[in-house]
Protein backbone atom coordinates (compact mmCIF):
# COMPACT_ATOMS: atom_id res chain seq x y z
CA UNK A 1 0.00 0.00 0.00
CA UNK A 2 1.36 3.85 -0.81
CA UNK A 3 0.13 6.99 0.77
CA UNK A 4 0.81 10.37 -0.14
CA UNK A 5 0.09 13.26 1.93
CA UNK A 6 -0.08 17.23 0.36
CA UNK A 7 -1.05 20.42 2.47
CA UNK A 8 -3.26 23.36 0.67
CA UNK A 9 -2.29 26.78 2.42
CA UNK A 10 -5.17 29.47 2.63
CA UNK A 11 -5.24 33.07 4.22
CA UNK A 12 -8.93 34.33 3.47
CA UNK A 13 -9.10 38.20 4.09
CA UNK A 14 -12.46 37.93 5.24
CA UNK A 15 -14.25 36.10 8.36
CA UNK A 16 -16.23 33.23 6.44
CA UNK A 17 -15.29 31.89 2.78
CA UNK A 18 -16.63 28.73 0.79
CA UNK A 19 -13.41 27.49 -1.41
CA UNK A 20 -13.85 24.73 -3.94
CA UNK A 21 -11.15 22.49 -3.66
CA UNK A 22 -12.03 19.53 -5.86
CA UNK A 23 -9.58 20.62 -8.42
CA UNK A 24 -6.87 20.71 -5.87
CA UNK A 25 -7.47 17.46 -4.26
CA UNK A 26 -8.36 15.41 -8.31
CA UNK A 27 -4.43 17.06 -8.82
CA UNK A 28 -2.78 15.83 -5.74
CA UNK A 29 -4.66 12.03 -6.71
CA UNK A 30 -3.03 12.76 -9.94
CA UNK A 31 0.19 13.28 -8.54
CA UNK A 32 0.04 10.33 -5.51
CA UNK A 33 0.54 8.20 -8.60
CA UNK A 34 -2.66 6.00 -6.41
CA UNK A 35 -5.67 4.41 -8.87
CA UNK A 36 -7.81 2.62 -5.52
CA UNK A 37 -7.75 3.80 -2.45
CA UNK A 38 -9.06 6.69 -0.49
CA UNK A 39 -8.26 10.35 -0.16
CA UNK A 40 -9.31 12.08 3.21
CA UNK A 41 -9.65 15.41 3.08
CA UNK A 42 -9.60 17.45 6.39
CA UNK A 43 -9.27 20.94 8.05
CA UNK A 44 -6.33 21.71 9.96
CA UNK A 45 -7.52 24.05 12.16
CA UNK A 46 -10.46 23.91 14.56
CA UNK A 47 -12.02 26.75 13.23
CA UNK A 48 -12.45 26.22 9.41
CA UNK A 49 -14.44 22.82 7.95
CA UNK A 50 -14.28 20.83 5.01
CA UNK A 51 -17.36 19.17 3.59
CA UNK A 52 -18.72 17.87 -0.17
CA UNK A 53 -21.98 19.60 -1.29
CA UNK A 54 -23.02 21.23 -4.10
CA UNK A 55 -21.00 24.03 -5.81
CA UNK A 56 -24.30 26.44 -6.57
CA UNK A 57 -24.18 30.31 -5.24
CA UNK A 58 -27.76 29.86 -3.59
CA UNK A 59 -27.16 26.60 -1.46
CA UNK A 60 -23.11 28.91 -0.05
CA UNK A 61 -25.49 31.75 0.84
CA UNK A 62 -27.85 29.77 2.30
CA UNK A 63 -25.06 27.92 4.33
CA UNK A 64 -24.21 31.37 5.61
CA UNK A 65 -27.99 32.25 6.75
CA UNK A 66 -28.55 28.71 8.27
CA UNK A 67 -25.18 29.01 10.63
CA UNK A 68 -25.42 32.40 11.65
CA UNK A 69 -28.68 31.62 12.86
CA UNK A 70 -27.66 28.74 14.57
CA UNK A 71 -24.26 30.18 16.02
CA UNK A 72 -24.27 34.45 15.26
CA UNK A 73 -21.00 35.91 15.48
CA UNK A 74 -22.48 39.11 17.79
CA UNK A 75 -22.53 40.00 20.33
CA UNK A 76 -19.08 38.48 21.39
CA UNK A 77 -20.41 38.39 24.55
CA UNK A 78 -23.01 36.02 24.37
CA UNK A 79 -20.08 33.14 24.53
CA UNK A 80 -18.04 32.07 27.17
CA UNK A 81 -15.18 31.43 24.75
CA UNK A 82 -14.57 35.18 23.66
CA UNK A 83 -13.42 36.05 27.07
CA UNK A 84 -9.90 36.93 24.75
CA UNK A 85 -11.04 36.32 21.15
CA UNK A 86 -13.80 36.82 19.15
CA UNK A 87 -14.24 33.06 17.36
CA UNK A 88 -16.42 30.81 19.64
CA UNK A 89 -18.95 30.97 17.05
CA UNK A 90 -16.76 29.37 14.22
CA UNK A 91 -15.90 26.52 16.21
CA UNK A 92 -19.54 25.95 17.15
CA UNK A 93 -20.22 26.31 13.01
CA UNK A 94 -17.19 23.52 12.38
CA UNK A 95 -18.69 21.01 14.91
CA UNK A 96 -21.82 21.61 12.64
CA UNK A 97 -19.89 21.87 9.35
CA UNK A 98 -17.10 18.81 10.11
CA UNK A 99 -13.39 18.41 9.95
CA UNK A 100 -13.33 16.02 6.86
CA UNK A 101 -14.40 14.21 4.05
CA UNK A 102 -13.62 10.52 3.36
CA UNK A 103 -13.54 9.47 -0.86
CA UNK A 104 -12.85 6.58 -2.93
CA UNK A 105 -10.60 6.71 -5.87
CA UNK A 106 -11.26 4.43 -8.73
CA UNK A 107 -9.44 4.23 -11.52
CA UNK A 108 -7.28 7.42 -10.24
CA UNK A 109 -10.29 9.50 -9.89
CA UNK A 110 -12.76 10.75 -7.29
CA UNK A 111 -15.72 8.60 -7.27
CA UNK A 112 -18.20 11.35 -6.53
CA UNK A 113 -21.80 11.02 -7.13
CA UNK A 114 -23.38 13.90 -9.24
CA UNK A 115 -22.62 17.62 -8.86
CA UNK A 116 -20.84 16.14 -5.43
CA UNK A 117 -17.81 18.83 -4.89
CA UNK A 118 -15.15 19.31 -2.05
CA UNK A 119 -14.88 21.98 -0.24
CA UNK A 120 -13.10 24.01 2.40
CA UNK A 121 -14.84 26.30 4.54
CA UNK A 122 -12.80 29.28 6.31
CA UNK A 123 -15.17 30.34 9.79
CA UNK A 124 -12.60 32.94 11.34
CA UNK A 125 -10.00 33.89 8.57
CA UNK A 126 -7.40 37.04 8.47
CA UNK A 127 -4.78 34.46 9.11
CA UNK A 128 -3.34 31.42 7.31
CA UNK A 129 -4.53 27.39 8.05
CA UNK A 130 -4.00 24.69 6.04
CA UNK A 131 -6.09 21.49 5.31
CA UNK A 132 -4.63 18.03 4.84
CA UNK A 133 -5.02 16.08 1.72
CA UNK A 134 -4.01 11.92 2.59
CA UNK A 135 -4.37 9.52 0.08
CA UNK A 136 -3.70 5.81 0.90
CA UNK A 137 -3.81 3.08 -1.80
CA UNK A 138 -2.54 1.04 -4.33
Amino acid sequence: MKSYRKELWFNVPQRRKIINITRDVEAAIRDSGIKEGLVLVNAMNITASVFINDDEPGLHQDYEKWLEKLAPEKPYSQYNHNGFEDNADAHLKRTVMGREVVCAITDGQLDFGTWEQIFYYELDGKRRKHALIKIIGE
